[in-house]
């Protein structure tokens, strides 16, 4: 049976939405309805304040959907918008800011991009890897909704995650636990969803996963920087990002974006990676600058914010990615899986570093 939009509506019709009385169904708090096949998904915009006291209406909201025939999995998210604040001193802040914001998660890390097609989620899963390499205990969550790339770069396309206690349980590969949108939806299905429904599914998967004890939980993020990336930056307690660019100036000038957009959100920038950065003929042996070089260094260098390292393009990198066997697990002794630990040991030092507090900005007073 095919689920509606309707019958998603009527069956919330006489829930009280947030403010007690009118119904959610009518409310201006329900976002957009999306249906996937069995899945439906939508989210309910509150009060921050209200958050643990609303809960009970997200599960009741969530109860009635799943009931519906055809309906296999619904998921409601609590959505909150903050009313502006006056303006403050800016206290010092921590490295490890999202301490304690998911249980048992020291930092979390986002791998971003200012435009798609420069390698990012292979650069994000290597350097999870990488992490793992040198000790830590890291996750890894594919929040690139409309492109998820998790279930092809580890070989885990067709595989679900199990349920426990009412949470996803991440899968375990190669010494990392992975999370994916695309372990939930068909791999062929298009994801038409609006910004609202993007940050309910990530929302979900953050808190409704148990990711356990981690040293690192490494965020694949959408590429870009609209409003969806902009409002995960704000609403996933970040540690810090790292920015992956191409060579090229068009590629830079993307980069300076995702740079300028996480510094806006006061989420330290823990470096950048000049991804496809020069590659070698496997029968010569000649190096060819394909998209220029050095370009993420200098940009780097010119922002002010530390640069991780080049990772070339190679025949070994993509062959593993579209295997299913990500460099760092196929070659660990490799010179290519060298460059993604290096990169992994540096963003751990800048995680570890203390963060100088900011200088207050000059306020401007007009008589």
């Amino acid at each position: 049976m095919t689920v509606t939009r309707e019958a998603v509506l009527t069956a919330l019709g006489d829930l009280a939405g947030p403010d007690g009385t009118t119904p959610l169904a009518k409310s201006a708090a329900l976002s957009d309805v999306v249906i996937d096949g069995g899945r439906v998904y939508f989210s309910i915009a509150i009060d921050p304040a209200r958050a643990a006291e609303l809960e009970g209406l997200s599960r009741a909201a969530e109860a009635r959907v799943k009931a519906l025939a055809g309906v296999e999995a619904a998921t409601v998210t609590l959505t909150a918008e903050r009313a502006p604040q006056p303006a403050a001193p800016a206290a010092p802040r921590k490295t490890n800011q999202n301490q304690g914001a998911l249980p048992g998660v020291r930092h979390i890390v986002a791998v971003a991009s200012g435009k798609g097609g420069v390698g990012k989620s292979t650069t994000a899963a290597n350097f999870a890897l990488g992490l793992a390499a040198i000790g830590l205990k890291v996750g890894l969550l594919d929040a690139d909704i409309y492109g998820p790339s998790v279930p092809k770069l580890f070989g885990l396309v067709g595989v679900q995650p199990e349920a426990r206690d009412q949470k996803l349980v991440p899968i375990e590969v190669a010494g990392i636990r992975v999370m994916s949108i695309g372990f939930l939806v068909d791999e062929d299905a298009p994801m038409i969803w609006r910004g609202p429904m993007v940050m309910s599914a990530v929302t979900q998967l953050l808190r409704d996963v148990d990711w356990g004890e981690l040293d690192v939980l490494v965020v694949d993020m959408p590429p870009g920087t609209g409003d969806t990336q902009l409002t995960l930056a704000q609403q996933v307690p970040l540690a810090g990002a790292v920015i992956v660019s191409t060579p090229q100036d068009l590629a830079l000038i993307d980069a300076r974006r995702g740079v300028a957009m996480f510094q806006k959100v006061d989420v330290p920038i823990l470096g950048v990676v000049e991804n496809m950065s020069y590659f070698v003929c496997p029968n010569c042996g000649t190096r060819h600058d394909v998209f220029a070089h050095g370009g993420a260094r200098a940009e780097a260098e010119k922002l002010g914010v530390p640069f991780l390292g080049e990772v070339p393009l190679t025949m070994a990198i993509r062959e593993g990615s579209d295997g299913g066997r990500p460099i760092v697990v196929a070659e660990p002794d490799g010179v290519h899986a060298k460059i993604y630990r290096d990169i992994a040991a540096k963003v751990r030092d800048g995680l570890e570093a203390p963060v100088a507090p900011k200088r207050a900005r000059p306020r401007i007073v007009v008589e």
